[in-house]
């Protein structure tokens, strides 16, 4: 089922402030900086600076097999903004970013701060580097209320019982769950599905799941199975699956327009519906993202 689509999307997602950078802080004791790590090698896509070498070398290696991976991780990250900005136009106030990453311009708290200052976020993370940026980006920035949390989404059970959560979020309200580039590090075997529905029987009616995937439906063979073969060595494997292996995640939430879609094609601007019609060297960016409702 389609979700009624009744808001507009107005604003860009720039800022005119910077987040904080590699030489704002000292890593944590317990940072392993000998084993690739997801966040960091995405951070490196997004050409940033809070990664190591083992992280670049990881990071080049990938590209190499899959050239599109930066501009994924760019339209990726542009989706977020959409997406935020959507759902806090249609008067969701809770956020929860579940796998965050290492915070950059057009995250989640700048962006729904932005449409609704009273906004909540919480960060959700398991990697040590995401909370000290995160938290060194809040004490510099700290309008509205956005909140940190050390968890693992393979706990769905310890993320919602987390008292930082209860302080931050009325699950008896609609939230917004964000699992954005993060499901296609857990495996199968993980339980995915179960951590999902685990997370969706938790919120209210009017939540809304905004979600993106990496696929093999729009990479050569060669080029998912190389990259699946890199990330062997990081600290998590990336599982890529077909739009039917995505879909269910969503459970019975109803889908806003244009539903399920490949992500360069989710709500590209203001009020236009995308066509299939992608730009030159768009067509590998091999992932989908959707928004849908708890009815």
């Amino acid at each position: 089922m389609m979700y009624e689509d009744t808001a507009a999307v107005g604003h860009g997602t720039s800022a005119d402030w910077e987040w904080a950078r590699a030489e704002d802080w000292q890593p944590p004791s317990e940072l392993d900086t000998g084993i690739p790590h997801t966040a960091r090698m995405y951070d490196y896509y997004l050409g940033g600076k809070d990664n190591f070498e083992v992280d670049r070398k990881a990071a080049q290696a990938a590209i190499a097999a899959y050239p599109a991976l930066p501009l994924l991780a760019r339209t990726n990250r542009q989706f977020l903004g959409r997406a935020v900005e959507f759902v806090a136009g249609r008067g969701v106030r809770q956020f929860v970013d579940i796998g965050t990453g290492i915070p950059a311009v057009g995250s989640t708290n700048e962006v729904a701060q932005r449409v609704a200052p009273d906004a909540r976020v919480v960060y959700v993370d398991n990697d040590p580097i995401v909370a000290t940026h995160a938290r060194a980006l809040l004490a510099g920035h700290p309008a509205g209320h956005t909140s940190v949390i050390e968890a693992d989404l393979r706990d769905p059970e310890a993320i919602l019982g987390h008292p930082a959560l209860a302080a931050a979020v009325d699950l008896s309200q609609p939230v917004a769950l964000m699992l954005v580039a993060v499901l296609h590090f857990i495996r199968d075997e993980e339980g995915a599905q179960r951590i999902v529905r685990t997370l969706r029987d938790a919120l209210a009616p009017g939540s809304a799941l905004i979600l993106s995937h990496g696929s093999p439906d729009f990479a050569s063979r060669e080029s998912a199975a190389e990259g699946a073969r890199i990330y062997k060595s990081a600290s998590a494997p990336l599982v890529l699956r077909p739009r039917s292996g995505v879909e269910p995640f969503f459970g019975d939430f109803e889908f806003v327009g244009p539903g399920l879609v490949q992500l360069p094609l989710w709500r590209p601007t203001a009020g236009h519906v995308p066509t299939t019609d992608l730009p030159d060297g768009w067509q590998d960016v091999s992932a989908y993202a959707g928004v849908a409702f708890k009815p």
